[in-house]
This record gives C-alpha cells, sequence and structure tokens, in this order.
C-alpha cells in the first residue's frame, strides 16, 4: 500500500509470506502429485542438505530430521517425545516454552523447571547446582526430575551463547545423562551475527537435538528437528501426528527446506536480517532511543515513554514486550529477510 498512512512493519521476523526463491519452488510444483506426509523426494534430498550444512560426511552415521509446521509445536513434541512421565525440562525463566508458548509444555504433563537467566541465557553453572541439589535431597523421588535442559539460540532477548558456554551446558548435560535441547527458531540470525563462534556443526556436535527454524527464517512455514544420530525417540514420526504437528502436504515443509538450503539461501536471508538490524540499531541511537538490552541479532529492543510509543506506533508496527513502569514500556523492533533499505529510510524520516 503506497501513500503517507502506509505502516511500516518492524513487529516481528515473520510479518511476511516467504522469499522469493521459495514461493517459484512452490509454484513450480504445485501440480507434481506429490506423495504426502513427508515421503516425498524433496523432503528426502533437504535431509541431505541439512545433514551436510551440519557437517555430516555421507559415510558416516547420520542425524534423523523430521520436518514440523512450527516452533511451539516442535518444542512440545520433542519435549514431550523425549521426557519420562516423571520428567521436567530445565529452562531460563525468560525462555520460550515458559513464557510464550502458552503452556504447551505443561499440557502434555511435563514442568518447566525455571532458572534464571543471565542477559536472556541459561548458565552452565547454575544447571549443575540445580541438578547437584536435586539429586543431593533425600527424599528426590518425590518430586519432579530433571530430565533435559532446554536453550534457546538466540535467546529471547536475541543474545547468543558462546562456543565455551555451549561446550560447558552439553559437558554438564552428559554428566547427568540428560539431553541437551537447543531451540533453533531463529537460528540463522545467530549464525550470521557478527563475532559469533559457533558454527551450525557446533551445534549439531554439542546437542542431542535441535532445530532449525524457518518461520521465522524466510519460509512460509515450518522448522526442521535434528536429533543427533541414535537420539530420536522411538516412532517421533507417529507422535508428530499424536501432536498436530504433521503435514498431510508434507512436501511443502521439505521443498521449502530445500530451497532454504540450496545456494546458502538460509544464511543470506539471515545475513541480510543482521545487517539491515544492525544500521537500524546506529539510527535508533542516534536519535537517543534507550535500550533495553543489547545483541547482536535481528532484535533490537528498547525503552520508550509511553507517549512516545503512542506516536511512533502512528506509522510503525513494533511488537511489545513488557512494561517498565506506569510510563514506560520496553518494544521490539526486528529485522528480516525482506528487511530493505529503503524501508529503513523511511522509518528514519518519521523518527
Amino acid at each position: 500500500m503506497k501513500g503517507e498512512n502506509k505502516m511500516l512493519s518492524f513487529q516481528c521476523d515473520y510479518a511476511e509470506g516467504c522469499h522469493p526463491e521459495i514461493l517459484d519452488l512452490m509454484a513450480k510444483t504445485n501440480r507434481e502429485g506429490i506423495v504426502g506426509y513427508g515421503c516425498d523426494e524433496y523432503s528426502a534430498r533437504a535431509k541431505k542438505k541439512i545433514a551436510a550444512a551440519c557437517g555430516y560426511k555421507a559415510d558416516e552415521p547420520q542425524p534423523e530430521i523430521f520436518f514440523l509446521v512450527g516452533g511451539t509445536q516442535a518444542n512440545q513434541v520433542v519435549i514431550s517425545a523425549m521426557l519420562a512421565n516423571y520428567q521436567g525440562v530445565i529452562g531460563a525463566d525468560t525462555g520460550h516454552i515458559a513464557i510464550h508458548e502458552a503452556g504447551a509444555v505443561e499440557y502434555t504433563g511435563h514442568k518447566v523447571l525455571t532458572i534464571p537467566h543471565k542477559n536472556g541465557k541459561l548458565a552452565a553453572a547454575d544447571v549443575g547446582r540445580l541438578l547437584e541439589k536435586f539429586y543431593g535431597d533425600g527424599s528426590y523421588d518425590h518430586m519432579v526430575f530433571p530430565g533435559m535442559v532446554y536453550v534457546s539460540h538466540p535467546s529471547e532477548y536475541g543474545t547468543l551463547y558462546t562456543l565455551a558456554e555451549l561446550t560447558a551446558l552439553s559437558e554438564v548435560c552428559r554428566e547427568y545423562d540428560i539431553p541437551l535441547f537447543l531451540d533453533g527458531a531463529r537460528l540463522g540470525y545467530g549464525l550470521m551475527a557478527e563475532g559469533t563462534d559457533v558454527t551450525l556443526a557446533d551445534i549439531a556436535r554439542l546437542t542431542d537435538v535441535f532445530y532449525i527454524g524457518g518461520t521465522k527464517m524466510g519460509a512460509l512455514m515450518g522448522e526442521a528437528v535434528v536429533f543427533a544420530p541414535g537420539k530420536a525417540p522411538k516412532h517421533f514420526y507417529t507422535m508428530t501426528k499424536q501432536h498436530g504437528a504433521m503435514l498431510a502436504k508434507g512436501w511443502l515443509l521439505g521443498l521449502q527446506f530445500d530451497a532454504l538450503f540450496t545456494d546458502g539461501l538460509y544464511f543470506r536471508a539471515g545475513k541480510n536480517a543482521v545487517e539491515k538490524a544492525g544500521r537500524l540499531r546506529k539510527m535508533l541511537a542516534a536519535k537517543g532511543y534507550k535500550f533495553f538490552m543489547e545483541n547482536p541479532t535481528n532484535q533490537i529492543f528498547v525503552v520508550l515513554e509511553n507517549e512516545r510509543l503512542r506516536e511512533l506506533e502512528k506509522r510503525v508496527r513494533v511488537g511489545f514486550w513488557e512494561a517498565v513502569d506506569e510510563s514506560h514500556t520496553v518494544v521490539r523492533f526486528a529485522t528480516g529477510w525482506g528487511t530493505t533499505d529503503e524501508m529503513l529510510d523511511e522509518l528514519e524520516a518519521y523518527l
């Protein structure tokens, strides 16, 4: 929509449909008559490309990869499938599963065991203390067992784990023989952030299961859940259907990931968002905006006076995050694969 009433959208990184390269492939395959439920050639091809991107060689044991419809479903199915009925999952008190998934994990009968965050992240030392305290309690048989550790990379605040931090978490999990699960809804933005020392191969090596987000990374929908060799729960495919996370037209998920992992599209999409966020961050700083928490990815959190926020929202869509006090609010600006310099030019002029 053109004209001075046009809204500028920086509310989230999934406000647009999908990347043109994905849309083009979907259009080309629209009338092919493809077999359903993910048992198609595009899904098989995408799995091979993802495994290669994760550092697996063709002659090595391969990861098991499943395409699910969305992030909440991926978190719920993975956690409920991997936990025994007496176990819960450890996560940061700001973690997505603890705050923004409407109790989806608890709905399956598993408690989210929260630990205070540090810049949005879990610290391995804190996880270790929780586990040590649990097993040091003489009555732990009457308690919810900590059966998994959940992290997201980037975190809810767009912050990133370092390789040392992720390695330390992995070591704690292996010491106590519980899986490490990494939520990668925005993984591409983390992998392309300036200064990061974590690669996709590192994540594949250090976790038992993680997922590669598509919904927030240029796909129309879908996430790719990647289990390390031998780590997938028995009949996980069937459990995805039980949870409503399986798509009958499963090829629509597989071919999107086929496109994302062709010619580096996934990483190009992430790079664009991170670069545009860098420009936006400088723009906001130059205009006196106060940042709530610094991060190197595509989400920018600023503290605004409510009056200034109401003025901003006349032209700009931003995401509400949390109230600071009666007169100040934290809001989120988010860039994505489709953010352009022209959009930033318009925003700068309005600000």
